[in-house]
């Protein structure tokens, strides 16, 4: 039951954002969802019964999305005033942090949260520690901060 509805899911996203509804598109549609949903079946079921709990998560991640596309918004200004700068204030360099999620899910998320905002890049995760390319200071210095504790409020490891 927990493969279907992850796959209408993701099918009614891929819907909404194609914007292509003829049999070609819909097609490339089911089968990217179906291949989606096989590969990251470990990661997004971990458990055997949909519960309160996972409902919990949902809800918390849908608050997290208006939240996660201002800071992609505020990002995007930040360094399209660093790049347009005559000086080119640019500070690129690579932090390593210890996080304090456990579980893969609010690893992965918290990565790509990173790397789809502006100034970051997820270069890699080992053991916990987050590896991530920042194109200045003050971005290094902002993380790991707000966005990981709301990853972690999301999947209650706050």
């Amino acid at each position: 039951m927990k493969y279907i509805i992850a796959f209408f899911i993701l099918f009614l996203n891929w819907v909404i954002w194609s914007g292509m509804f003829d049999a070609f598109h819909l097609s490339l549609g089911v089968i990217s969802c179906l291949l989606v949903i096989y590969m990251s079946h470990d990661i997004l079921f971990t458990s055997k019964k949909i519960t309160s709990k996972h409902l919990i998560e949902v809800i918390r991640f849908i608050k997290y999305i208006p939240w996660l596309l201002y800071q992609i918004v505020l990002s995007n200004i930040y360094v399209a005033r660093l790049v347009m700068n005559p000086n080119m204030p640019i500070d690129p360099q690579v932090i390593r942090f210890k996080t304090k999620l456990k579980k893969n899910i609010s690893m992965v998320t918290f990565a790509n949260s990173i790397t789809i905002t502006p100034g970051t890049i997820t270069a890699d995760i080992k053991e916990g520690e987050f590896y991530v390319h920042c194109i200045s200071r003050k971005v290094a210095d902002d993380l790991p901060g707000e966005m990981e504790n709301r990853v972690a409020h999301i999947f209650m490891e706050d």
